[in-house]
């Protein structure tokens, strides 16, 4: 085989790998659809006005939105880096911050059953 072969060859291989690679990373980005039972959870917390304030470059936030799944729409979202007073009258000093209609706040990313605890909702 010729060198020119060779290089097309090559060029082929690493192609087909690259695009393989893209194609793996973005499946595994996916987030898998939510339980019955986290879909319930996410329509109790804001029936009970439970709030989760955090930004969209936080990690913390980022996983707990994956917990949540696609659930997550229901959940009420404040994205402060666009409502900076709302979570400063908020009383917010960290991410994601979950706050409770009698006052309390849960700073920190919270496991699903703390949070369905501290709401009153089953889970």
């Amino acid at each position: 085989m010729n060198q020119k072969k060779k290089n097309i060859f090559i060029t082929i291989g690493l192609t087909v790998f690259v695009v393989g690679l893209f194609v793996l990373l973005w499946y595994s980005a996916q987030p898998e659809p939510p339980t019955a039972e986290v879909t319930a959870l996410s329509l109790c917390l804001k029936e009970k006005g439970v709030v989760m304030y955090g930004t969209y470059w936080c990690p913390h936030c980022q996983n707990q939105k994956k917990e949540f799944g696609s659930a997550f729409e229901n959940i009420t979202y404040v994205e402060c880096t666009e409502r900076e007073k709302e979570c400063i009258d908020a009383g917010v000093q960290g991410y994601p911050t979950w706050t409770f209609p009698d006052g309390t706040q849960l700073a920190g990313q919270q496991e699903l059953y703390v949070l369905a605890k501290k709401a009153g909702c089953p889970f």
